[in-house]
């Protein structure tokens, strides 16, 4: 039996370095981004359906986050059918994963675990964290966003505190060799756990 960690945190909080200090301890590690990034590039399968739904919305054979974005601008009720097509073949890629996955412990990269209730199929969840200084000027030293796009997407996430609240695992991600400490220690607790089950 894989035991199944969801790993969540807000934007900027260290998220994708975490999970490779899982995957350089021997978990398997699925993304949620790139599962979506999967199903919308050339040939992935949520191209046929949104192509029935929003032809708009392809641009050269691939599903465009642009102009998805236009459409949901437009008519906020879009995003309700957007996601009636993308959450079921994410779930499917998931499920595709574990099912191939040759491990004791998998981890979910899961942005949104806790606004969705993600956490419900999970056996523990992980938040990672940082203080809000560092979050802030992590994100705009990407120079993909402005300071406004990012409070924009601050908005719509659980506030740090509360997921911090939630999750079984803390993960401080102040420095790579803090947080790869933590990581070690909390796959050393769980393998305790799966090894005494």
């Amino acid at each position: 039996m894989i035991f199944l960690l969801g790993l969540t945190g807000s934007i900027g909080m260290g998220k994708s370095t975490t999970a490779r200090l899982f995957a350089e301890e021997g978990c398997a590690v699925w993304d949620a981004d790139a599962a979506v990034h999967r199903l919308y590039s050339k040939g992935g399968a949520a191209v046929e359906p949104f192509a029935k739904a929003f032809p708009e919305a392809i641009e050269d054979g691939v599903v465009s986050r642009p102009r998805l974005k236009d459409i949901i601008g437009k008519d906020p009720g879009a995003l309700a059918q957007i996601e009636a097509i993308v959450h079921p073949l994410v779930g499917q890629d998931r499920e595709n994963f574990l099912r191939t996955a040759d491990t004791d412990i998998a981890v979910l990269d899961i942005p949104l675990l806790f606004e969705t209730g993600g956490e419900k199929s999970m056996d523990a969840t992980v938040c990672v964290t940082t203080p809000p200084g560092v979050q802030r000027a992590r994100v705009l030293e990407r120079g993909t966003m402005t300071e406004a796009q990012f409070e924009a997407i601050l908005a719509k996430q659980m506030p740090d505190e509360e997921k911090r609240r939630r999750a079984d695992f803390i993960i401080v991600t102040d420095t790579v060799e803090h947080a790869r400490e933590q990581v070690q220690d909390v796959v050393k607790q769980i393998r305790s756990r799966l090894a005494n089950a």
